[in-house]
């Protein structure tokens, strides 16, 4: 199982400082990737329920830098390590500058990008970004649809009700085309991630109900005549590190990395580790997560 790091971006980490040595030191510690997620606001009378622990938006969110920066200035800092988005709210964007800003990524970093996308969950996020929350299923299709003409076709076209691009050139084009990755817990957005995605992103979810959402992407993709051995699941853990937790939401470092293990035996194949809830500065968080990769990796070779 690969071992990434979500990368500095929010509350007491939303600063240079921290996105340069966390992102160098995950680096030099082996870590698979650096992933960067997508906030916008953080409603003071929220119309949409947080999906995770009780509802309420954590109030490290609401400082929320960029992910197209973040991961633009992690590139810069390092020379091997994977970037990711887990995930885009790719409704918010215009297909051809959601494409112009991954590509540049990609381009900068020597092709190292993992596109993560998801539809997002705040209907507020939508307003803000003057996008209807209405139909957003549709759109989010029709944006997937106009990101793989754009990565593939040269010249490029493409004709919908959304959005018109004439024969153009678009370029650079990616290195070679970036792994995509969709979020989602509905069945039609698993089903969705089995018919066109790389892979799942998901989250700690139990290990019964992680393995029947997986069972359904794998399902579908073989329906649709692909290999769902090529699918790759990818899991973000977002753990308040505590002696007196529940496990996966909280606990120990070795509680967590349990359950994790766990995870990998019902197929995970990718584990995204977010340390900006629970570490109190930068070097609490590198101390974390040597702690993780210590754990991690010894599983892997017991296994």
């Amino acid at each position: 199982m690969d071992v990434g790091l979500a990368v500095p971006q929010y509350g007491r980490f939303a600063a240079l400082s921290s996105v340069l040595r966390v992102a160098r030191e995950a680096e030099s510690m082996g870590f698979a990737g650096l992933w960067a997620g997508d906030r916008l606001l953080t409603p003071l009378r929220p119309k949409d329920r947080y999906p995770g622990g009780d509802g309420r938006v954590p109030e490290a969110h609401r400082v929320f830098l960029d992910p197209f920066a973040v991961l633009s200035v992690a590139a810069s800092a390092t020379s091997s390590i994977r970037l990711g988005t887990s995930a885009l709210n790719a409704c918010w964007y215009p297909p051809a500058v959601l494409a112009r800003s991954l590509t540049t990524i990609d381009h900068l970093s020597g092709g190292r990008l993992d596109v993560g996308l998801g539809l997002g969950w705040s209907s507020d996020e939508y307003a803000a970004a003057g996008v209807p929350w209405r139909d957003r299923a549709s759109r989010y299709d029709a944006t997937i649809d106009a990101l793989e003409a754009i990565w593939r076709d040269d010249p490029v076209s493409f004709e919908h009700e959304l959005w018109t691009i004439v024969p153009s050139h678009i370029e650079p084009k990616p290195a070679r085309r970036p792994p995509l990755y969709l979020g989602g817990f509905a069945e039609p957005a698993l089903r969705r991630i089995g018919r066109r995605a790389d892979g799942w992103l998901t989250a700690s979810l139990p290990i019964p109900m992680l393995s029947a959402m997986w069972r359904t992407v794998r399902e579908t993709a073989e329906r649709a005549g692909r290999d769902p051995g090529a699918l790759r699941m990818v899991l973000r853990a977002n753990p308040e590190i505590t002696d007196r937790g529940r496990p996966p939401r909280s606990g120990t470092v070795a509680q967590i990395c349990g359950y994790l293990a766990t995870a990998a035996e019902a197929g995970v194949h990718s584990v995204i580790i977010d340390l900006q809830h629970t570490a109190t500065s930068d070097e609490h968080l590198l101390e974390l997560a040597a702690q993780f990769r210590a754990h991690l990796s010894a599983d892997s070779a017991a296994s």
